[in-house]
């Protein structure tokens, strides 16, 4: 690992357009304006596989928060997963690219400089191929207690690094 590492990293993955799709960028868009903290970057991306690497490279710490549609899931339900014991989300691995695990792999392989602490957290949603700016009315319901628990989340990041 390098010295000129950056902090943190809070990713919100998936696409704004498409109603509950983009709960991820809408939820880091929200913490940004929340937190000021120069230790911590909020972005927001619609990647997966390798351009994901390439993307959350050199941080000592990376939260990606990203849309997942489970079987019997119910609309809001917040996720807390790492690469052990990953499932599928929405754009983590995209369909067009390599697993993010693999990626994760050749990432090792290669000597790109990636943090072994990586957080992902997914938020059951329902719809995420209609266009919308807005969410499904059931994810809506629960958006603000999701605001709240991804508040917390970032306070205590903010307090392991302070």
């Amino acid at each position: 690992m390098t010295e000129n590492k950056k902090d943190i990293l809070i990713l919100g993955l998936g696409n704004d357009v498409l109603m509950d799709d983009g709960v991820g960028p809408k939820l880091v868009w929200h913490l940004e304006k929340v937190f000021s903290n120069p230790r911590i970057k909020f972005k927001t991306a619609a990647v997966g596989g390798m351009e994901l690497i390439e993307t959350i490279r050199d941080y000592k710490q990376v939260v990606i928060i990203d849309a997942i549609k489970t079987l019997n899931g119910i609309p809001g339900t917040v996720y807390y997963l790492s690469p052990s014991n990953f499932k599928e989300t929405l754009h983590i691995s995209h369909i067009h690219d390599i697993s993010f695990l693999t990626a994760l792999q050749f990432a090792k392989e290669l000597k790109i400089p990636i943090t072994e602490k990586i957080a992902i957290i997914a938020v059951e949603i329902i719809e995420d191929l209609t266009f919308g700016d807005c969410f499904t009315p059931e994810l809506q319901e629960k958006y603000e207690e999701i605001i709240q628990e991804m508040e917390s989340m970032v306070n205590e990041l903010i307090q392991q690094y302070a």
